[in-house]
């Protein structure tokens, strides 16, 4: 990662570019926001540096100048809308953390951001985070399904089977909907910031179990085996240290 700063009488703005196999994201805007990204993908590596190194010395030669303060940790990351899920694109934590591919599909209903819950719960907070709205985590999903969509919001409070099975039964449509906010809250403050509210990792936590059970309930999982997707985002959730 290099990171560069214009200053003038008129104008402090940063530019920074983050290079990966083929890959490599550009950051820009306004000293001291979160500004832009845009994803570039290339046939292979080597295009992809040659690439690079002209946008850096185009840069330099504008008049922009090394930015060693710059704090690569402390930034809000938010996805190309044209590219979308990226690691690139997410908190360096996240993507060192969460290696799988599950993390970066938008298609699997079981991935945090795959279902049409969990992608637009993603655009809702990013959404939130750019209108400059103080955003607590651990209330959000909440909120979300309360007064964004007018729904009800099932928290976990009983993970026993008999319980879980009360509210597949007579209420399953908020019950999944509850979960897959709950956990696609979790992973999206990660993404984005880095760190997670440990009152929201353990909701999280409780959400995923609950979905797994739901889902052996109503029949959902076919195989009769624990969701090799679903298993690996706990252990993976887990261990993630809250307090990074």
């Amino acid at each position: 990662m290099e990171a560069y700063r214009f200053q003038d009488k008129k104008s402090d703005k940063f530019w920074r570019i983050e290079r990966s196999g083929n890959s490599f994201a550009v950051n820009y805007g306004k000293t001291g926001t979160t500004g832009r990204y845009q994803v570039k993908e290339f046939g292979d590596a080597e295009e992809c540096e040659k690439e690079a190194r002209k946008l850096i010395a185009s840069k330099v030669k504008k008049g922009y100048q090394p930015y060693a303060d710059f704090d690569a940790d402390r930034q809000l990351y938010f996805d190309d809308e044209e590219i979308g899920l990226h690691p690139l694109t997410s908190h360096p934590r996240f993507r060192v953390h969460f290696t799988d591919d599950l993390y970066y599909d938008c298609g699997d209903e079981e991935a945090p951001f795959g279902s049409d819950e969990g992608s637009d719960t993603l655009a809702h907070i990013v959404e939130e985070i750019r209108k400059g709205k103080a955003l607590d985590f651990a209330a959000f999903p909440r909120k979300l399904v309360e007064e964004y969509w007018d729904m009800t919001y099932r928290p976990v409070a009983d993970l026993s089977r008999e319980v879980v099975e009360a509210l597949a039964q007579s209420d399953e449509m908020n019950l999944s909907q509850s979960d897959m906010v709950t956990y696609a809250v979790a992973f999206a403050q990660i993404k984005i910031t880095g760190r997670i509210d440990p009152a929201l990792k353990a909701a999280a936590l409780n959400a995923m179990r609950r979905m797994e059970t739901t889902a052996e309930i109503l029949g959902w999982n076919k195989t009769g085996k624990p969701s090799e997707i679903m298993t690996l985002a706990i252990a993976d959730l887990e261990r993630f240290d809250s307090g990074s």
